[in-house]
């Protein structure tokens, strides 16, 4: 049961927009993991740039670096 959680910097996105977002990411879930799509869930989050360190930063990519496949191009010491 792939989950995808996108944190994100507030940004409207277009119905068009947030449609073809997750039609790729479900597509690209349910071929890389062998799974229906019913199984795919997405969600997006919109997390402001002044609480991006407390909310990402730290607990997602310092504290759970173990976890991350592709590190960002900034410091998240």
């Amino acid at each position: 049961m792939p989950h995808v959680n996108i944190k994100h910097f507030p940004r409207e996105l277009s119905d068009d927009a947030r449609q073809t977002l997750v039609e790729g990411l479900v597509e690209l879930v349910t071929r890389t993991f062998d799974v229906g799509e019913a199984t795919v869930s997405v969600a997006l989050e919109a997390v402001t740039p002044e609480a991006w360190r407390g909310q990402v930063v730290g607990p997602e990519l310092h504290d759970r670096s173990g976890l991350l496949v592709r590190r960002p191009g900034y410091d998240i010491a």
